[in-house]
């Protein structure tokens, strides 16, 4: 049984041997490389295919894994946007992801990016710098004053959710389908009332049509010009322009994004002495009340170990017929 696991970082191999050494039978190959057209072919041979990467799986990939006699590909990671669903269902290939690889990674940075927000923690680093030891406009506000709405309150919003309840905060969410088992920590409301009501919005939606600029210039427009917001989703959600425009007229107290649209170009990419390649990005830096992360929310040792695990358990289950309660499609 051979299964390759393509655009895999050093940090994952320790995870990728411990999983190796309970499966002496599977044969472990890695690549630094994504799948598309031009390395596809690459994948001859092999029974199993494991993948994260940032850009789109391209149409003509789909039939020349299917010749190749691939039946599955399995993301290591909870978004499954690069790849086309109804393409891989016409190849006969099985798609797999790992929805809860940590909850707790993600929601732990939403509690520290909302931390440093409310204590003005960039300011003051800045000033620090610059040998700055005055007091004028740090003044913050305790979490526990505050009503922070959780959007999305699914695996990691709930987890979120319960990390701030435990800090006395009051909390409020929007979701499609609530779960009522989060009643004893927070209050479901209706979208427009939870960006009305709160002092820090924390994203944790899916990438889906109906979430793809849910916080748009509306939006943005409901909440408090003291209210911050903090996304630990997807960069597609924000509408980056209205984002801009609400921070420029100091409609917004300020924002913490761990993800970005085109972030695929510069987030874990080492620019140091280079032009940035993304024009809102370098907007965004001017503003020091604006927290930017490159997309680290999952990146802990129990998360990377999970999405390893999962991911090949899945692919092992699914190359020999059984099957994965993580299917999607």
């Amino acid at each position: 049984m051979k299964i390759l696991l393509l655009s895999v970082r050093p940090d994952e191999h320790a995870a990728i041997e411990k999983w190796g050494d309970r499966h002496p039978d599977v044969d472990l190959t890695t690549a630094e490389w994504e799948l598309h057209s031009d390395t596809v072919d690459q994948v001859a041979g092999y029974d199993g295919l494991v993948i994260q990467q940032r850009s789109q799986i391209e149409p003509d990939v789909y039939p020349r894994l299917h010749e190749l006699g691939i039946k599955q590909i399995t993301t290591r990671t909870a978004g499954y946007d690069v790849i086309d669903l109804q393409a891989a269902a016409d190849n006969d290939i099985v798609i797999s992801n790992v929805p809860a690889y940590s909850p707790r990674s993600v929601a732990e940075l939403a509690l520290t990016h909302t931390l440093r927000l409310i204590r003005k923690q960039e300011l003051v680093d800045q000033r620090v710098r610059e040998q700055d030891f005055r007091w004028t406009g740090l003044q913050g506000s305790e979490i526990h004053s505050l009503t922070i709405g959780i959007i999305g309150a699914g695996r990691i919003g709930g987890t979120s959710a319960r990390l701030f309840h435990a800090l006395n905060a009051k909390v409020i969410a929007y979701d499609i389908k609530p779960n009522h088992e989060l009643d004893d920590v927070l209050t479901f409301l209706p979208f427009e009332e939870v960006l009305q009501q709160a002092d820090v919005i924390c994203l944790h939606v899916d990438l889906n049509e109906t979430s793809k600029g849910l916080i748009d210039a509306k939006a943005l427009e409901l909440m408090k010009p003291t209210a911050y917001l903090v996304n630990e989703c997807r960069g597609p959600v924000v509408d980056t322009t209205a984002l801009l425009a609400a921070l420029k007229e100091k409609r917004l107290a300020g924002a913490a994004l761990d993800t970005m649209v085109g972030e695929e170009t510069f987030f874990n990419f080492d620019l140091r002495g280079q032009e940035l390649p993304n024009q809102d990005l370098i907007a965004l830096r001017e503003y020091n009340n604006v927290i930017i992360t490159p997309h680290v929310g999952f990146y802990t040792n129990i998360a990377v170990q999970n999405m390893v695990d999962i991911s090949l358990d899945d692919t092992l289950a699914i190359i020999t017929g059984e099957t994965s309660e993580h299917t999607v499609g």
